[in-house]
């Protein structure tokens, strides 16, 4: 990618923000998802439905396809989702920071030449990886049975392939064929 491709346009900073700000909202949402799947069964839920949390990133970098788009779009997606009414506040903002910095390590790795389906299947893998370390920290997974700790990481990893990566793809691939990207990077793919 030439310095000029790198540059940041004015559409590619308004449409990062619209993106932030409408998957912040589907966020909220699905904190109310997650805390009915939580009360059916268990701690498990968040790790079975943390890969939609990561959604925004992805689609972010599959349509800018530009340097730190996905830290980008998932902080700001954090970030709206504080502003529309989720109480976690800063501790919410630093989570999105660190989902953001998993989700750009792929995409960095390949000095951002690629946006294909194995590397945002990659970067929602890194993000699983960058969210687990977080909430062991956090949370205190080291008083858990490692049994219970390798299924939690089995099934966040999963769940960020299938509702980060796979659904970010399918996403954007959607939104490209409306038009509404027309002069974004995306629509410009060989």
């Amino acid at each position: 990618m030439s310095d000029l491709n790198r540059r940041w346009t004015q559409r590619d900073i308004v449409t990062v923000c619209a993106l932030g700000l409408a998957f912040g909202v589907f966020y909220l949402g699905w904190v109310q998802v997650w805390l009915v799947a939580q009360a059916a069964v268990g701690p498990l839920a968040m790790d079975a439905l943390m890969g939609f949390w990561m959604v925004g990133g992805i689609v972010a970098a599959y349509i800018i396809r530009k340097p730190f788009a996905a830290f980008a779009g998932e902080t700001l997606a954090a970030v709206a989702e504080v502003l529309t009414g989720n109480p976690g506040g800063l501790i919410l903002i630093m989570t999105g920071v660190i989902q953001g910095a998993g989700l750009e390590l792929p995409f960095l790795a390949t000095r951002w030449k690629r946006y294909d389906l194995v590397i945002l299947i990659l970067s929602g893998i890194a993000a699983a990886v960058f969210s687990f370390v977080y909430t062991w920290v956090r949370f205190d997974y080291g008083k858990i049975d490692t049994g219970l700790l390798i299924a939690m990481f089995a099934i966040r990893v999963t769940s960020c392939v299938v509702l980060g990566s796979f659904l970010g793809h399918w996403i954007g691939n959607k939104l490209n064929r409306t038009g509404v990207l027309d002069g974004l990077a995306i629509a410009h793919r060989a």
